[in-house]
């Protein structure tokens, strides 16, 4: 699948199963949630905080999808074309970040 396969995707499911989008506001505190839901998983799986017993049964990918299909939603309702947008930020990123990254003596 691809980003636009998936913007589309998203798009219809809206149209067909949710009715309406949630206003833009409301999408970006429920990104913000869906992050904070991820965070706490990376968390407790990769950092020191133990597992809840609420935690358990969570999926680290089906928590990284939450996080995609609610940003996904946020760029069809403002008209954001993700795949060009990806590609202006490599784009901007080779430029900006060309050589910093391999004379950063922390990576090393």
């Amino acid at each position: 699948m691809t980003i636009a396969d998936a913007q589309q995707q998203v798009d219809q499911w809206i149209k067909a199963v949710g009715v309406r989008y949630f206003s833009e506001l409301t999408n970006m505190v429920i990104l913000t949630e869906e992050v904070g839901e991820l965070a706490r998983l990376i968390a407790r799986k990769y950092g020191d905080q133990s597992f809840k017993e609420s935690d358990k049964d969570k999926d680290l990918g089906d928590e990284m999808a939450d996080v995609l299909w609610v940003l996904i939603c946020l760029a069809n309702q403002t008209g954001v074309d993700l795949t060009e947008a990806l590609h202006k930020n490599f784009e901007k990123k080779n430029k900006r970040d060309a050589e910093r990254h391999q004379q950063n003596e922390k990576l090393k």
